[in-house]
């Protein structure tokens, strides 16, 4: 009885040994018949290959993990190119210049093309410069390069309500602007130099990413907006067209098969879910205009009263 015990043991044993070996195998040979795919169609969607679509859209501010994601984007080998698309009037100066050098990364790694909405202006139009290629609508509202900071003087106000504000400040300065009393000239003066430095950064960005000249750059950027067809007359923008037009390029000059797919960036970032609900709702209920913090690049065209709606 001991005898056939044992036998019964080795033979549990070596049947358990060649299902191990069987399985190796079988690996072994769908790995190598995944690496023969892969040299046989060079031209053809890549196993895993893909070509990835970020959008840009609202209001631009910073955001660490869409930064981090285009890191790690690109690193990625399997992502062949990068579609920016933009549908944006702007935003924070800061959060521009974070998501501007964040597709620059990328944009030395692999092509970049810009594909330009409705709109895409200031800091909106900061975060295309990157890219190789920038196409646009004919009636896309782009443009409006340049820096704004708004404030309001409630003092007089306050003043026919018999309220008077006071401000214990550490220095003349550190209560500019403020609500609550007038902009002094020393306050505007110092205001202004910090405008007019943020504002020649954008045109370095503008200079950097067009190839354009600073005095050319400096005419086009009073902040006016200009719509696709102008600006691609005024050098702002390569070409009219959408994705269709962007995936032709990258195909012609970069040898990227228009067959990849698309994969959009982010959407597949469950985590990302609740945080951009809570984000979308606190915007449906309070105005950006009143909760946006930082100077703003971004177009901000004044409506008349009583207007009904449009831009004016």
């Amino acid at each position: 009885m001991a005898l056939e015990s044992d036998l019964l043991i080795d033979r549990r044993r070596l049947k358990r040994g060649l299902a191990f070996w069987r399985a190796v195998a079988v690996i072994a040979v769908l790995g190598a018949i995944a690496l023969v795919a892969r040299e046989a169609v060079p031209g053809r969607a890549l196993l895993g290959a893909s070509v990835a679509r970020l959008t840009v859209s609202g209001v631009i501010t910073e955001d660490r993990e869409r930064d981090e994601a285009l890191a790690k984007l690109a690193d990625d080998t399997s992502t062949r190119a990068l579609i920016v698309a933009i549908d944006s009037p702007g935003g924070t100066v800061s959060g521009g210049e974070a998501l501007h050098r964040a597709l620059a990364v990328v944009a030395a790694r692999k092509p970049v093309v810009a594909v330009m909405g409705g709109t895409a202006a200031s800091a909106g139009y900061m975060v295309a410069l990157p890219a190789e290629r920038i196409f646009a609508r004919e009636s896309t509202v782009t443009g409006s390069i340049g820096v704004i900071m708004q404030t309001a003087d409630f003092s007089g106000l306050l003043e026919s309500l018999g309220i008077r504000a006071e401000a214990i400040r550490s220095g003349p300065l550190k209560d500019q602007p403020s609500p609550l009393r007038p902009l002094t000239e020393e306050g505007r003066a110092a205001l202004n130099a910090v405008i007019q430095d943020l504002y020649a950064q954008f045109v370095a960005m503008v200079v950097a990413g067009r190839g354009m000249d600073e005095g050319r750059v400096r005419t086009l950027a009073d902040g006016r907006v200009f719509t696709g067809r102008q600006a691609v007359g005024a050098g702002l923008v390569d070409a009219i067209g959408g994705e269709t037009e962007a995936r032709a390029w990258l195909a012609a000059a970069k040898g990227v098969p228009v067959s990849l797919p698309v994969r959009e960036m982010m959407d597949d970032e469950s985590e990302r879910l609740i945080p951009r609900l809570l984000r979308d709702a606190r915007k449906a209920l309070v105005s950006e205009r009143l909760s946006l913090d930082g100077l703003m690049a971004i177009w901000h065209p004044s409506l008349s009263v009583g207007s009904r709606g449009g831009v004016e």
